[in-house]
């Protein structure tokens, strides 16, 4: 069976956007590939983290992907820092990956912006970490948004180099894997910006936990134009707010964004939230529901992440044993 890696920051409530881009579609690969998911914690502190919060929001993560359907038992549901091989083989790949490389990452760019000076050696780094991540378990896809492509491209030049200065095939090459018409979903407040746990704004967002009074005041509250609804996909230039909230639809409904514009073209966008909203409803609550009684046992979500980590660590081990041995270190 092929195998998957993929992670999610636990840095703020899971969004819409993190749901439809990422949680919804390894549901759907879990059956057909050994998957391995990560809350991705150590990538968290590449910005000061509150302690306790950073606890909290690492069960809150693991509880909305058991809560959208990651089966730990089909699947290896575990937090990063209890596997040491994932910050081990960083290290090592810090001294493969060239500064150029680095300096060409965009998102390191849009994060620290004009303070580049002030930002963490971390955050500089963390694509090194993202890729041992995905290496340390020789995935073979990698479940990935528009904006992390640039990241598993480095990886696979990592794993290249890799291999080639040690005339090894140690690591396998990954392979992206990109969904569907809302892979990134926007800012219900900015639809040029992605939709972030990070923004200022509470309404540029739906949280996974957001209850249905919440969901229909952000959808009510979401930017659109004065223009009806267009017929057609092509109708869309210049009207990147509208384009976003039709393709939110067409994502929680699985049709495509043709689909919806047929559907919905010609009527005002007053009509069209009020049945946004009620999908949006209909397919967030049971999530929210049940990612609440996870959180009312946190020992249950513990005892989850735990039995992954063991298990993620079986399997992380002894590559991290193979590099060992390939770069040159003695193992007495």
């Amino acid at each position: 069976m092929e195998r998957i890696f993929s992670g999610v920051q636990p840095s703020g409530n899971l969004t819409l956007g993190n749901y439809l881009g990422a949680i919804r579609n390894w549901v759907k690969l879990q059956d057909d590939y050994e998957s391995i998911f990560c809350v991705v914690d150590m990538h968290a502190i590449t910005v000061w983290q509150d302690p306790e919060e950073l606890r909290r929001a690492t069960r809150e993560v693991a509880a909305g992907m058991l809560a959208a359907g990651v089966d730990p038992k089909k699947n290896i549901l575990f937090n990063q820092s209890n596997v040491p091989a994932h910050a081990e083989l960083g290290w090592v790949l810090n001294c493969v990956a060239r500064l150029g490389w680095l300096n060409r990452m965009t998102q390191f760019k849009e994060k620290a912006g004009k303070h580049k000076e002030n930002a963490s050696c971390g955050l500089y780094v963390y694509p090194n970490l993202m890729a041992a991540d995905i290496l340390i378990y020789k995935a073979t896809h990698v479940p990935v948004g528009d904006d992390q492509k640039q990241h598993l491209e480095l990886a696979r030049d990592i794993a290249q180099k890799f291999n080639n200065d040690f005339q090894k095939e140690v690591f396998p090459l990954p392979e992206p894997m990109i969904f569907g018409s809302a892979t990134r979903v926007m800012s219900l407040r900015d639809g040029t910006k992605k939709m972030s746990k990070s923004d200022p704004s509470d309404y540029s967002r739906i949280a996974m936990t957001d209850d249905a009074d919440t969901i229909a005041k952000k959808v009510r509250k979401a930017k659109t134009d004065p223009h009806p609804i267009p017929e057609a996909v092509d109708g869309f230039e210049d009207r990147a707010e509208a384009k976003n909230l039709m393709n939110i639809y067409a994502a929680l409904s699985d049709v495509t964004l043709a689909d919806v514009c047929q559907q919905y073209g010609g009527q005002s966008f007053a009509d069209f939230k009020k049945a946004l909203t009620d999908l949006a409803v209909e397919k967030l609550s049971p999530i929210s529901q049940e990612m609440q009684r996870y959180m009312a046992d946190p020992a249950e979500v513990d005892a989850i992440l735990k039995e992954g980590g063991e298990r993620a660590n079986a399997i992380a081990q002894p590559v991290m044993d193979e590099v060992k041995d390939v770069v040159g270190f003695l193992r007495p």
